[in-house]
């Protein structure tokens, strides 16, 4: 067992010195990860990667079993998902002038999206984890938490080749659902 799955295990049994221990050991992967996102968001945005990497870090910690790293680091792309869809809805509420939905070209990821985007990819991605969520999966690591199709392969215990077969499957299911929007 390594280091790292030790530690995890230690924190999510509730023990302060493992989650302590734990942080120097994910916090260069993560923020590298928040720093993708980020940098996909709008200028003068209220997160910036080192606050999005410690909200992400503080939901992981506690209560919850991680099956070593790829599973970990999965669970923080998701939770940087979640917090993202958080403030991008706090941020369009219809008081605010929110409710416009647009097309997202999954394409161009590196692209500065505004917030209804956020929101659009996070609706069409619960549509398609419905059908399949493994391939869902694939996506939010590759969207929210900015990995390669290694790394995603990799978290995923898949090959590349299939991680790629389901981006390319997950890229036109996603044009086509977001094209009936």
């Amino acid at each position: 067992m390594s280091d790292l799955t030790r530690l995890l295990d230690a924190a999510a049994a509730g023990d302060r010195q493992a989650a302590a221990e734990l942080l120097p050991l994910v916090y260069g992967k993560l923020r590298t990860l928040a720093a993708v996102r980020m940098a996909a968001e709008s200028p003068g945005h209220i997160l910036d990667a080192t606050a999005l990497v410690h909200e992400a870090y503080l939901k992981l910690v506690g209560d919850q079993q991680f099956d070593g790293r790829g599973h970990f680091f999965a669970a923080a792309a998701e939770a940087m998902r979640r917090i993202l869809v958080d403030h991008a809805r706090s941020r369009l509420t219809v008081k605010r002038g929110g409710g416009k939905r647009v097309a997202v070209e999954l394409d161009h990821l590196s692209q500065r999206e505004p917030d209804s985007e956020i929101l659009t990819v996070h609706e069409a991605l619960d549509r398609l984890a419905g059908v399949e969520p493994n391939v869902a999966q694939l996506v939010v690591l590759r969207y929210f938490g900015g990995l390669t199709i290694p790394e995603a392969a990799q978290s995923l215990s898949i090959s590349p080749r299939t991680a790629d077969a389901w981006w390319a499957y997950a890229r036109a299911w996603l044009a086509a659902d977001l094209d009936r929007d």
